[in-house]
């Protein structure tokens, strides 16, 4: 397992090459992407080092350093207790005085919205290899939004590319290189 690894292959062939987030070539292009990999065990442990990650992204340059992927394989692999997590991330953004500063985006390998059956094709915009904790400015993100006038409708153009691809699509879309899709 390459925790890291795999992460940069999933954002590179699909929140990348999908085109699910426009703002994503950028910043991988120019190498501003910190990342992650906690050794973490259980969320206390994450806790601890998602605090320093959003410390460290606070006082980082954003010309250097302009998001963070906190990857964290062997800490909240069950989807429910990693969507509870997320409550516990936004007070940590709030107790450090950085509501407004920054604010922390959410990807697991199991990820479901609300209202969806755990196998429907949209839930895969926020799946990833490993539960990820994606750290973003959020002055960054105005930036990004005013520049692209249809931000809006990322999620809606979002669901039609993952409709047309399909769920096997997905899976070959991921396999490794030299490796066969699963199923």
């Amino acid at each position: 397992m390459n925790a890291i690894e795999d992460t940069r292959h999933w954002l590179e062939r699909a929140v990348i090459g999908l085109n699910l987030c426009p703002f994503a070539k950028a910043v991988h292009v120019k190498e501003q992407i910190r990342w992650v990999e906690s050794p973490a065990e259980d969320p206390e442990q994450l806790l601890e080092d998602l605090v320093r990650e959003l410390q460290f992204l606070a006082a980082a340059d954003p010309a250097s350093v302009e998001t963070t992927l906190l990857i964290h394989p062997r800490a909240l692999t069950d989807f429910l207790e990693y969507n509870d997590f997320l409550d516990v991330a936004d007070v940590a953004v709030e107790s450090l005085g950085l509501a407004g500063v920054l604010q922390v985006a959410s990807f697991h390998p199991d990820y479901q919205f609300a209202g969806t059956a755990p196998d429907d094709v949209e839930n895969l915009s926020n799946r990833s290899p490993y539960p990820t904790l994606h750290l973003l400015r959020e002055a960054s993100i105005d930036e990004a939004v005013a520049a692209f006038p249809e931000a809006a409708s990322i999620y809606e153009r979002n669901i039609e590319t993952l409709r047309r691809l399909g769920i096997q699509g997905w899976h070959a879309l991921m396999a490794g290189p030299g490796e066969p899709p699963p199923g």
